[in-house]
């Protein structure tokens, strides 16, 4: 399930929700104008959207970020299209969820029936955000539903704790959980509270947040793209690179958008010593070894690093599809 992700490239600063809310139409059109570039690069007429970095394949996340994006930017039309195809293609009837990745080179598109957490909760929040927007009680009604079977089957209870799962299956050995820190996606959790109750979100929440502040590595308190959790500590998973890298940087994104910049306050002190320092942020760092990418971080990361350290980000929306998902949701206001 873990997707090879190509660098980020150029940056995008934009309030996406703000411009649309505020009725002002000079600020408005800019961003329903990158919308439609986002729209026209990525969304396939079929209706998935297509991971240009990876091969052209599709996934759950994918249609996630498309949905979420097509909402707040109120296109009725693609958000339509995209959440057609994600419910004709990747929904799995036997579990509620969605099947996690689209390969249209392979001679069964969907051979693994495997979800994405991340991509359940992207979609499940842009479905309820659609549904209210446009008083579409089919939308809410499928995040309900949606919701429902993310609590049930991709929650673990372990020593006390409700610990996300990235996916159903793959991630539970005994008492070690495998956990991906990126995939908690706050502003969404936060509304599942809000609709399903909290008593039902807040032990997730709660234990999301602890898991945040414990999975602070070497001397920089930086987290891992994957992590261990097993009873009494939170470890760098021992088969993946031990790197704050292509999916830890999605962290400190989703801790903006949900208003908890103090669950990363350490990569926000070390990006904004840098950039006193005018120093490269790398595109990586082993939080083991203390090395470092050679290269540095590219603009669709950037365009996260300026939101955190008030910098400014390029304007030009990137040709890849996961460095322009990040650099339009790292402006977003929800």
């Amino acid at each position: 399930m873990v997707v090879n992700r190509r660098e980020f490239s150029l940056g995008l600063a934009f309030a996406l929700t703000a411009a649309c809310s505020t009725g002002d139409p000079s600020r408005a059109e800019p961003a329903r104008g990158l919308w439609r570039v986002y729209r026209q690069r990525f969304l396939d007429p079929s209706g998935r959207i297509v991971d240009t970095g990876n091969g052209g394949i599709s996934h759950s996340e994918g249609q996630g970020y498309g949905m979420l994006l097509a909402a707040l930017s109120e296109d009725r039309e693609a958000f339509a299209a995209m959440a057609r195809w994600a419910d004709a293609t990747l929904a799995r009837q036997e579990t509620g969820l969605y099947a996690w990745r689209y390969d249209p080179r392979q001679p069964n598109p969907v051979a693994d029936p495997n979800n994405a957490t991340d991509g359940d909760i992207l979609i499940a929040w842009a479905l309820a955000l659609a549904g209210k927007r446009w008083n579409m009680p089919a939308y809410s009604t499928r995040s309900g539903a949606l919701r429902q079977a993310i609590r049930r089957d991709c929650v673990v209870e372990q020593n006390g704790q409700s610990l996300l799962l990235p996916g159903l299956n793959g991630f539970v050995n005994g008492p070690r959980v495998t956990v991906n820190p990126s995939y908690y996606i706050w502003p969404a959790l936060d509304a599942f509270a809000r609709l399903d109750g909290h008593a039902i979100w807040e032990p997730v929440i709660a234990s999301g947040e602890e898991l945040i502040r414990q999975a602070r590595f070497g001397p920089l308190q930086l987290p891992t793209d994957w992590v261990v959790v097993t009873p009494g500590l939170v470890a760098p998973a021992a088969d993946k690179p031990p790197r704050f890298g292509y999916d830890a940087i999605r962290v400190p994104l989703y801790a903006a958008m949900g208003r908890r910049l103090p669950l990363v306050q350490p990569i926000q002190a070390w990006w904004t010593s840098l950039a006193a320092q005018h120093r490269p942020i790398p595109a990586w760092v082993d939080v083991v070894t203390g090395e470092q990418a050679n290269y540095p971080l590219s603009n669709g990361g950037a365009a996260i690093v300026a939101r955190l350290t008030r910098q400014p980000a390029p304007a030009q929306l990137d040709s890849d599809y996961f460095a322009a998902s990040l650099q339009m949701l790292a402006a977003a206001r929800v």
